[in-house]
């Protein structure tokens, strides 16, 4: 096959194409092969600003000059927030094309925000103001559910985050309903509104593979490989059958499953940029309906039966909404994100208060 297996999905498929990073230079390349929007996280958000040293340590010193009083923490985030209003604006023409549906650009709210909902939904509806086409990413904690609710309420189109069971996605895509048939009933706006629900697929995959060696659980490798995926069409499912006006999006690549196995439906994938480059090189045709398709037996039943922690992540009913929080696969993802922003931190630093031994 000669052209891009991305333009062919565009092509024959409902499933769009996003890219996992802010970076201006790879939303320029990956628009060529079709993507219509991008997310964002604080550790992507941090490479980001890393990859282009020359401009962002110039703009750090100019913000610390202009404003002598803003604390490191400060100045960091108004670059995360400079950093996603450029790709934003790269994007634009795919938010008019699809009229808000697609074209947006994810940022995340500060992971140490994780238990206020007050104070995920106040910067959800800061963030939301910064570009017309901004998406908001939450965290899918015990203590958010009623952030997506009130943030959709207030106009905000939301990325939900931090999610590896099929419970979450249902906890958060009823919460964007009751926000959205709240606008309704007050006849306000919600044509261009375009919300999703991330299950960071590879996430899963890893959580499976850790409770098991935790366990001293024997399983074939090859078989944990499909965790995200049979979570993600299992999630998949329930929307289709209930007709959520959420999409589900696929995050957190592991292997190149986590785009061909969940073709199909009216959902987003969202890949790193490295990952689209090593999948536009691979030539794979994929199939076009895979996420309809049922997961092998031989496939699903070991997990299901032997690791614990993978039923949880695939029943719906497998959480309550009070363990979200304290969920394993929640506190290693929040960990790594809340590393982020004390690294963010530790950047601007280096270039407002340099080292002198250095």
């Amino acid at each position: 096959m000669t052209e891009s297996p991305f333009l062919y999905m565009k092509e024959n498929s409902k499933t769009v194409l996003w890219n996992d990073s802010a970076d201006p230079k790879e939303l320029k390349d990956a628009l060529t092969w079709g993507i219509v929007g991008a997310t964002c996280n604080p550790v992507i958000a941090l490479s980001a600003l890393k990859s282009d040293k020359d401009h962002w340590n110039g703009r750090i010193k100019e913000y610390a000059q202009s404003h002598p009083t803003a604390t490191e923490d400060e100045i960091g985030w108004q670059m995360v927030k400079e950093l996603s209003i450029n790709a934003a604006k790269i994007l634009e023409p795919e938010f008019e094309k699809y009229n808000g549906r697609n074209g947006r650009l994810s940022i995340q709210t500060d992971p140490r925000n994780f238990r206020n909902a007050k104070l995920l939904t106040d910067q959800a509806v800061e963030f939301s103001k910064l570009a017309k086409n901004i998406i908001v990413k939450i965290p899918v904690t015990t203590e958010a559910i009623s952030a997506f609710e009130e943030a959709t309420y207030q106009g905000v189109s939301i990325n939900a985050t931090v999610s590896f069971s099929v419970a979450q996605t249902i906890a958060v895509a009823e919460a964007i309903e009751r926000g959205l048939k709240r606008r309704e009933a007050e006849g306000l706006d919600i044509s261009q509104m375009g919300p999703v629900c991330t299950i960071m697929v590879g996430r899963v995959d890893d959580w499976v593979k850790v409770s098991a060696e935790k366990a001293g659980i024997s399983i074939d490798p090859g078989v944990m490989e499909w965790a995200g995926v049979a979570v993600f069409r299992n999630a998949h499912k329930i929307y289709t059958e209930r007709g959520y006006r959420t999409r589900l999006l696929s995050a957190a690549f592991r292997n190149h499953m986590h785009w061909s196995e969940i073709l199909g439906g009216d959902s987003v994938i969202s890949p790193p940029y490295t990952w689209q480059v090593r999948i536009n090189k691979s030539g794979i045709k994929p199939n076009l309906n895979s996420v309809n398709e049922p997961i092998d037996s031989r496939i699903l039943d070991p997990m299901l039966n032997q690791i614990p922690e993978f039923r949880k992540m695939y029943d719906a009913d497998g959480l309550k909404v009070e363990e979200f929080t304290n969920f394993g696969a929640t506190l290693r993802t929040l960990r790594g994100f809340l590393q982020s922003v004390n690294d963010l931190e530790s950047l601007v630093r280096d270039v407002t208060v340099p080292n002198p031994d250095k």
